[in-house]
């Protein structure tokens, strides 16, 4: 507030409202996990906004979300490296024992806990139905 960053302030104050309506709505207290699952959340949707925003040519609205994004991601921990990732997705179907995509829930699942936060789970999605698939 002090710093007169109304971008940012905006971006904090939703992230803290989108907290709180979650633990309202469920009644309980979020843990790290939670509110790193609510703040990927906000960042998802902000990126669907842009991919709307920018097919309408609405170029001042897609910069605004491409703002908030930048605010979200400062609050989520380092990201993984492409090649760390891909030893992560290895070693869990390694030890699921998956031999296909039929197996893809299994390996998502062994991951999720490791990952999340740390990947983009849809690129990681991606990267075990090439691996299973090939």
């Amino acid at each position: 507030m002090r710093a007169k960053d109304a971008a940012r302030l905006s971006t904090v104050r939703l992230l803290l409202a989108g907290i709180k309506q979650r633990e309202v709505d469920e009644r309980i207290e979020l843990d790290d996990a939670q509110v790193l699952s609510v703040i990927e959340k906000m960042i998802k949707q902000r990126r669907e906004s842009i991919a709307q925003f920018e097919k309408a040519s609405r170029n001042d609205l897609a910069d605004v979300e491409k703002a908030e994004i930048q605010v979200l991601t400062g609050y989520m921990p380092a990201q993984m490296s492409d090649a760390d990732i891909q030893e992560e997705v290895q070693s869990a179907i390694a030890g699921t024992g998956a031999s296909g995509v039929k197996d893809m829930g299994k390996v998502m699942a062994a991951l999720k806990g490791k990952l999340a936060g740390k990947a983009d789970m849809g690129k990681v999605s991606a990267l075990v139905k090439a691996k299973l698939s090939g």
